[in-house]
């Protein structure tokens, strides 16, 4: 029985390993993990052809991603301790706002990887706001894009994406745990999650324990990747028909950061994609403080705002992605008024 205990765990880490081995030689080797599909491709197919070929190009570079980011949700909901995700992850405290916001630019991953990984973060025990923020702020504020932000973009930009990023992240979760459905959200979790605490009175084996994490993470997948795929077919008929002549008219002055944060949301564009689209509208005629409001858009497009939805209920999800464009438009607007981007 311990040898066979021993295989199962041997196995089972050197999978957990290399994946995790892969995602970390990836970042450092600059793989493209995002898919390459451009407008001008997507525009050339037969409208029934759009949305396969922008599901095959997203399998093709983002398999790797997902596949990441489940398992580490599953690892976080079976082995990060329960006493302290509500110790140090509880809407109650000012300092696990401080801990998601540090924690969460750790995760070189795009917008639609990091929601497994909150589910797993909720369902281990957090807050539903410090969760939010680390939600919101690992898409926009990871170290990956932050390094190309840098780049592509200039310092100023890229740190007024930073900054205002970590801000709104922090004040948007801490608004919607004071929110009636935010709060009744926690008091439905807490009872689950204590309902398990009371049951494991005894720690499982490790193996056990891997299985479980593996589970947990397929579970979420066949929860959330149904959905996410519908989003993305949406999303591939807006990209392939976005009027990028208009961008002049369009994405300058204020009306241009109220627009922007308005496309930065719906358009779905994998981490670093976001940056390359928009250094590209940028040479097309949109100015800074727009592309403020362009980076600072992302946690609110169409894909993970339907996928989260299936983790948090639609009420969470409304409450901040309208205060997400809030944001988005608030710190566009400060830029340009302090800059002079407009």
């Amino acid at each position: 029985m311990e040898a066979k205990r021993l295989a199962r765990t041997s196995i089972m880490l050197g999978f957990i390993l290399a994946v995790v081995g892969l995602m970390a030689w990836s970042i450092v080797a600059k793989l493209t993990l995002t898919p390459q599909a451009t407008a001008e491709d997507l525009r050339a197919l037969p409208l029934w052809m759009i949305p396969l070929h922008y599901l095959w190009d997203y399998a093709q570079h983002g398999w790797l991603c997902l596949g990441f980011a489940f398992i580490v949700s599953g690892l976080f909901q079976e082995f990060i301790p329960q006493d302290t995700m509500i110790r140090y992850m509880g809407s109650g405290d000012w300092r696990a706002y401080v801990f998601a916001t540090v924690l969460a630019p750790v995760f070189c991953v795009c917008s639609c990887t990091m929601v497994p990984i909150f589910a797993g973060l909720v369902y281990a025990g957090s807050g539903i706001g410090p969760a939010l923020t680390f939600l919101l702020v690992a898409p926009a504020n990871n170290l990956l894009a932050d390094i190309i932000t840098v780049q592509v973009m200039g310092w100023p930009i890229a740190l007024a994406d930073m900054a205002a990023g970590a801000a709104s992240a922090v004040a948007i979760g801490y608004i919607i745990s004071r929110t009636r459905w935010g709060r009744e959200f926690e008091e439905r979790l807490t009872g689950k999650v204590n309902a398990k605490a009371s049951v494991e009175l005894i720690e499982e084996p490790l193996d056990d324990r891997l299985w479980n994490a593996l589970k947990f993470g397929g579970y979420l997948a066949k929860q959330i990747l149904p959905t996410f795929l519908l989003g993305l077919v949406v999303v591939s008929y807006f990209q392939a028909y976005f009027p990028e002549d208009l961008v002049r008219t369009w994405l300058s002055g204020p009306k241009g950061v109220v627009v922007a944060a308005l496309l930065g949301g719906p358009l779905y564009t994998p981490t670093l994609i976001e940056v390359v689209l928009g250094k590209a509208l940028m040479d097309l005629g949109m100015t800074p403080a727009a592309t403020v409001a362009w980076l600072m858009g992302q946690p609110y497009d169409i894909p993970n705002s339907l996928t989260a939805s299936r983790v948090v209920g639609w009420k969470i999800v409304a409450t901040y992605g309208l205060l997400a464009f809030i944001s988005a438009v608030i710190s566009g607007l400060v830029y340009g008024l302090l800059t002079g981007g407009f």
